[in-house]
């Protein structure tokens, strides 16, 4: 996760900032946590918002790539760890939040990522960007379902009762909406009678959902593309080569990737 530029500081706080501010009011309804540590924490967006909330003690963790100038929490609720091992943090914390982490470190690492999410507290505010999301340095995508498991080995249950409140809203970006799940650990939810009742209505085999936005997006743009490529074979013009046509798509097939990476990078 490093290489990551101020630019795009700027662009996750813009967009955290609204859905921190409407999906933490829901969180509330089923967990009332004093102490807060988000995992991958990126300047501290959304724990400046559980803090503006009323949380007493917040904790964020991240990278040592993060500018200490930019954070929006104070500098000694930050800590600077690697999140590729295991996180030496020997302390509890009533709610554990990791948004949209998770795909930017390799996969070798996630089972090691979960161990340390689930160490850190009994209940745990967890998304991951699914296949074919895209965004950057996104080296691990995964469907739920995916997730799921490594939580449910780690004695971990998983709860959807988040996304049905938020996926029409439109101040809540479409990747929280169509990734947010709980995940709270078997015994604590014999403590937590909403929560649980949540457990009996989450459907495990329908947690592989895509957002109309997402796929309004990438449908539009295969849509582009075929018609560039149409367009291109549809050229008729006999003084045309077919040497000139394979150069055509050769330069709209660059270019188009050229756009895509600079999406994700």
């Amino acid at each position: 996760m490093q290489n990551y530029t101020e630019k795009f500081y700027n662009h996750l706080q813009k967009t955290s900032q609204e859905s921190a501010k409407e999906i933490i009011p829901i969180v509330w309804e089923f967990v009332q946590p004093q102490r807060v540590i988000d995992v991958g924490c990126g300047t501290g967006t959304w724990l400046s918002a559980f803090k503006e909330f009323g949380v007493a003690e917040i904790l964020g963790v991240d990278g040592d790539w993060v500018d200490i100038k930019m954070l929006e929490i104070p500098a000694e609720n930050f800590l600077a760890l690697d999140l590729t091992k295991p996180l030496a943090i020997d302390k509890q914390f009533d709610l554990v939040v990791s948004l949209e982490v998770a795909e930017h470190l390799p996969p070798e690492c996630a089972k090691i990522f979960v161990g340390s999410l689930v160490k850190l507290g009994p209940v745990i505010l967890f998304s991951a960007a699914v296949p074919c999301q895209g965004g950057t340095n996104h080296i691990n995508e995964q469907w739920p379902d995916y997730w799921a498991k490594l939580f449910q080995e780690q004695g971990y249950v998983t709860i959807d009762c988040l996304r049905s409140k938020i996926w029409q809203n439109d101040r809540v970006k479409w990747y929280y909406a169509q990734n947010i799940f709980i995940f709270a650990d078997r015994e604590y939810l014999a403590t937590n009678q909403l929560l649980q009742k949540e457990v009996d209505r989450t459907n495990i085999f329908q947690l592989s959902l895509i957002h109309p936005q997402l796929y309004l997006r990438t449908a539009s743009e295969a849509i582009k593309l075929r018609q560039e490529i149409a367009n291109v074979l549809a050229l008729t013009d006999s003084r045309i080569s077919l040497k000139k046509v394979l150069f055509s798509l050769l330069t709209l097939t660059k270019a188009r990737l050229s756009r895509k990476i600079k999406q994700l990078f």
